[in-house]
């Protein structure tokens, strides 16, 4: 997944700004299996759970009646529980509905709690039969132990440059390795809805590796579209103490344009510095890990005068869940399976990628990780029962081709004029390939694996 979602949990190293959400640390109890209560349908995918009489043992964390499954989070260090809790609510409503072919999901929260996914991943090696819908900050540093034990993850996202795009991984958005993540986004930006801004842009990001990364990125792909980067700035990941400097710097330079990657609780501060000095920009990219109630709150009334978006990567937006019953779907059954817990856009990606590891594990006579694995990337057009824009799965270089725009005011978030052609979407993207390298994923080969090696 596109790596700027978890930034802030690694810029938060000196007191984490969390979005709200309600703290659950402990996955669900097993559903009595058989007991089928709800209709296995999610949107326009049929079937997904269901009863059955499985009999074989076929492979480590699978037995007659369970699937053994991890979850990785960093809860134990963000407390914050969106994908325990959507793991909570995926496996309630599927074994209720009689499960993966009769075998009922038993979710495990893998915490790394930032720095110990190392140890969480030996664990998960020992004893899961695959991690689906999780996601931590350092991912990098345990992707080869991973594919050491040829261990598949379908993960709600990934951030480092080795866990990216890795073999024996399929994330539900095209990881577009070697592809720029946001063109149709920022062309957009710089080319339709404000023009004038493309000659005066700047970036600033927090002072650690991954946000780095992502300057750099965008300082190739800009000029690419026809955009100029007069301005770059790093911040300290323990945070700012006065953004004033910051926001007059950006007076002074005559910015129009402001992407920012780093914590949505510090560009809150800068906007609101940047409008004491009495100073508007056309435009912030706000990055999507800002999309939640939280900015809303802490900007408050800056957004009044400082108009920021940010790309949800083709998800639908929660703003507009009655209008996509997948959506509305997911937010129903969090409020019966785990009520007072907050929806958030990770979470909606943890479900589609719950759905796709459902989907696949179901259509599997014998279950295996290889027949998993392989049915979830025979995906050309995956949408995860309408949750998202359709995305092909089938290599982990496929480039994005639709996006789609939110903007925050300071009542909320709302869908921007970004000129969808495809129901919420806008599917024009048109790719760009990165002519310098940024890191590459890991592979089976670094380990000494093959893919003949996956049973």
């Amino acid at each position: 997944m596109r790596r700027l979602l978890i930034a802030a949990l690694v810029l938060a190293l000196a007191g984490c700004s969390a979005r709200s959400a309600t703290s659950s640390s402990d996955v669900p109890s097993k559903s009595a299996p058989g007991g089928s209560t709800a209709q296995g349908d999610f949107g326009t995918l049929k079937n997904v759970c269901h009863d059955g009489s499985p009999k074989a043992v076929t492979s480590q964390g699978v037995t007659t009646t369970d699937i053994k499954v991890g979850v990785f989070s960093d809860v134990g260090f963000t407390k914050n529980p969106e994908f325990v809790n959507a793991a909570k609510v995926f496996t309630s409503w599927c074994n209720d509905a009689g499960g993966i072919n009769g075998r009922q999901l038993v979710p495990t929260t893998r915490d790394a709690k930032l720095f110990e996914g190392q140890q969480r991943m030996i664990e998960a090696c020992r004893e899961d039969f695959a991690l689906v819908g999780g996601g931590t900050a350092f991912d990098g540093t345990a992707v080869k132990t991973r594919l050491k034990c040829l261990l598949p993850e379908f993960p709600a996202q990934s951030v480092q440059l080795a866990a990216f795009g890795a073999d024996l991984s399929v994330q539900t958005l095209p990881a577009g390795v070697g592809q720029a993540s946001y063109p149709g986004y920022y062309s957009w930006l710089i080319k339709e809805a404000y023009p004038d801004s493309a000659g005066h842009i700047g970036i600033i990001s927090g002072d650690i590796p991954t946000t780095k990364v992502l300057a750099n990125e965008a300082k190739e792909l800009l000029p690419a579209l026809g955009g100029k980067v007069t301005y770059t700035d790093l911040y300290p990941a323990a945070g700012v103490a006065d953004w004033t400097p910051y926001a007059q710097t950006i007076k002074s330079k005559k910015l129009k344009g402001l992407i920012f990657n780093g914590d949505f609780a510090s560009l809150a501060k800068l906007e609101q510095a940047l409008t004491n000095t009495g100073y508007k920009l056309d435009w912030v990219d706000a990055n999507n890990n800002a999309y939640g109630p939280a900015f809303i709150k802490l900007a408050g009334t800056a957004l009044d005068t400082q108009t920021n978006f940010a790309d949800l990567s083709g998800f639908s937006p929660l703003e507009q869940a009655s209008g996509n019953p997948a959506t509305k779907k997911v937010v129903d059954l969090f409020a019966k399976y785990a009520p007072g817990a907050q929806v958030t856009l990770p979470a909606l990606r943890a479900f589609s990628a719950w759905l796709l590891f459902a989907s696949a594990a179901s259509d599997c006579a014998e279950l295996t990780r290889k027949c998993v694995y392989d049915n979830t990337v025979k995906q050309k057009a995956w949408t995860g029962g309408g949750l998202q824009a359709p995305a092909d799965l089938t290599s982990p270089t496929n480039p994005p081709t639709c996006f789609n725009v939110v903007k925050a005011t300071s009542k909320g978030w709302t869908a921007a004029d970004f000129k969808p052609d495809q129901g919420a979407y806008r599917c024009d993207e048109q790719p760009y390939k990165y002519k310098k390298s940024y890191g590459k994923p890991a592979t089976l080969a670094d380990v000494g694996k093959s893919m003949a090696d996956l049973k």
